[in-house]
Order: C-alpha cells, then structure tokens, then sequence
C-alpha cells in the first residue's frame, strides 16, 4: 500500500513525464525523477542526467553513482533502505553541458514538489549546480561544502563535493577532495543519528 507521499510523487512524476516546459523534454530518452526511499530524514539533490542516467531512468547510476553508492554505504546509507534522490533537472541536456537558467526554472516546480511533499530534515545538495539552486551568492563548492545551511521547511543543507569531482581526484591525502568528503558524510550521519 502506497503512503500518502509515495502518491504525491507518483502523480508529480505522470505529470513530468509529459513535460515540455523547454526543449529538453524533446531531447531526453527517460526522465529521470528519482531513486530511493522517500522519506522525510534524507534526500540527495544532483545537478542533471547524465548519459546512463538518460538511458535508465535513475540518477546517478554511471560511474560517479557508483562512487556516490560507495560513499553513502560507508556509513550506513542507502538508496533500497533510507536516502532519497533527485536532481534540480529532469532530463538531460545535451552533451551533459551544466543546465541553463530557464531549464532550471522549468524544472524547479518538481523539486519543489519532491521536497515539499517528503520535508525532508537534511538536504544534501550535491555539486554546483545544486547548491546554486538553494544557497544565493553562494562561493565555490570547496569553500562551503561541510557547512550547514538552513533549508526549506526547516531542513538542514549540506553542500557537498559531487562524485564526477572526486574521480578526477583520487588523492586519499588529508585534505583532499575525497578526505574533506569522508569528514562531510560523517557529519551528515551524526544529525541524520540525532534525528527522532
């Protein structure tokens, strides 16, 4: 039997489905709406589709998915048992190029279902993109990613490297992308564990 959000969300999706708000809804082989678990404790925010998530549907199921399935196990977390995830854009723009302001508009309407509906208590807002879509005049990732922002309905955002970022960077090193990431995740599952 389906919650009352898992409804919400299905509907919302029918309805992107059938969206032609800018001309990526002509472009895209799949929508990709979301994956996981929705839950009102956690959800990831992407930036866009990519290739493989085009072709199946899902985000982030490519390589940088596998490297965000990995980080998020390595404390506990994942899609089948407790995170839900999404991206600020449905369909993906041509040639994985970052999204453009009014693709981002168009889209924004099923984000914002997506989190009104599940009010999620923390918001991991995942690469660029995401985090220009909810922290205004935000400085680069590098300089804000770990910290704590306040979100929508009371939710808690972290800015957080994006896993494409981390496979360009394989240093281990403290300091490091992928070590400053180890930190942040940790972080995140100290609240998520606080959370009633």
């Amino acid at each position: 039997m389906k919650t009352e959000e898992e409804t919400i969300l299905e509907k919302e999706r029918i309805k992107c489905e059938h969206c032609q708000k800018c001309p990526l809804g002509k472009t895209r082989t799949k929508l990709v709406f979301s994956a996981g678990v929705p839950n009102n404790k956690i959800m990831l925010i992407g930036e866009a589709p990519g290739y493989w998530e085009d072709q199946k549907g899902e985000p982030f199921v490519g390589k940088a998915g596998q490297l965000l399935d990995k980080i998020l196990g390595c404390v506990g977390f994942s899609r089948e048992k407790n995170i839900y995830i999404c991206n600020t854009l449905k369909c993906r723009p041509p040639d994985n190029r970052n999204p453009l302001p009014e693709e981002k508009e168009a889209c924004r309407e099923y984000l914002d279902t997506q989190i009104n509906t599940l009010k999620p208590r923390i918001i991991l807002l995942c690469g660029a993109v995401a985090v220009q879509s909810f922290i205004k005049n935000a400085f680069g990732i590098t300089k804000i990613r770990g910290q704590w922002f306040d979100g929508p309905h009371n939710s808690k955002m972290m800015p957080i490297f994006h896993p494409s970022y981390l496979l360009r960077n394989d240093s281990r090193k403290k300091g490091s992308p992928k070590w400053l990431m180890w930190q942040d995740i940790q972080e995140v599952r100290k609240l998520y564990d606080s959370l009633q």
